[in-house]
């Protein structure tokens, strides 16, 4: 059973909007998290910093949450195989989207980019595509 909690939604969601636009403000960069982790390699030295830091607070929340309120229950039904299928779609996915989710959902449509604009309406409709064949088409 899902359970629809507005108000864990609504300050999870302005959190990760004060994230980006902190981010923005202070540095000028875009919170999207492939361009963060993909530019993470060939980055000069006084630009490693921000990057693992932003990418330490996004395994460290979780942790912390889960330390003080209890970690929810989560139910995964796919098994190995499919999960890493998954995530490479997402790669690939990420690649030909030139951006990911929180890059182009959160702050490209935040600076009212047509590109971004687009490729979230994509990134939406084949999700709601994929549910309805997974569950209504295939079953599963």
């Amino acid at each position: 059973m899902t359970q629809f909690t507005p108000w864990s939604a609504a300050a999870g969601g302005a959190l990760i909007g004060a994230a980006a636009a902190l981010l923005w403000v202070a540095l000028g960069r875009i919170a999207g998290i492939s361009g963060i982790l993909g530019g993470l390699a060939g980055a000069p030295a006084g630009e490693r910093g921000w990057r693992l830091a932003f990418l330490a607070g996004l395994v460290g929340a979780p942790l912390v949450a889960a330390a003080a309120f209890g970690a929810p229950e989560a139910l995964v039904a796919a098994g190995p195989a499919r999960l890493a299928l998954a995530g490479l779609l997402v790669g690939f996915g990420t690649r030909l989207g030139t951006g990911c989710t929180s890059g182009h959902g959160v702050c490209g449509i935040a600076r009212l980019s047509p590109r971004s604009i687009a490729a979230t309406g994509v990134f939406m409709a084949t999700a709601a595509a994929t549910v309805f064949v997974a569950r209504h088409v295939l079953g599963s």
